[in-house]
């Protein structure tokens, strides 16, 4: 019976670390990559949420090329500059999956605008003293 108890309780904690660690990853996401990059957030923010060595990798016809966060920070720079696309309808996500290992984690989402649905998104983070912090993303466009 303590035994039962014991592992009751262990996953019972394990569950609520899941669960914080889930909250944590939807609240970077949000912040940084929809508020920020996908809607012309703040820079400070989205600088906060992704790695500096942050790379998106891209498939097209069968090449692979990566993006780094610097390159598009300095579009979205740009596009905030540009009042033919400062304002565009905004973006908004829906969560899927998200898979925690440890230190490591995976996010599944699908972004829309307008209700159409624009790309499914595997963004990868890594928890480190500071918090969750986006590492990679690759992506499908719909």
């Amino acid at each position: 019976m303590l035994l039962m108890a014991a592992i009751m309780i262990t996953v019972c904690a394990q569950t609520n670390d899941s669960l914080k660690d889930a909250d944590a990853i939807k609240q970077v996401i949000q912040t940084a990559y929809v508020d920020g990059i996908q809607n012309n957030g703040e820079i400070e923010a989205i600088e906060r949420g992704f790695h500096p060595d942050f790379e998106m990798l891209i498939l097209r016809n069968n090449v692979l090329s990566t993006f780094s966060i610097s390159k598009w920070i300095e579009s979205i720079r740009r596009r905030k500059a540009d009042p033919t696309t400062a304002v565009r309808p905004e973006v908004s996500c829906k969560f899927l999956n998200i898979d925690v290992t440890g230190d490591a984690a995976v996010a599944k989402l699908e972004l829309y605008q307008e209700g159409k649905l624009l790309f499914t998104d595997y963004i990868c983070l890594y928890r480190f003293d500071e918090g969750w912090t986006i590492v990679s993303k690759l992506f499908y466009r719909h």
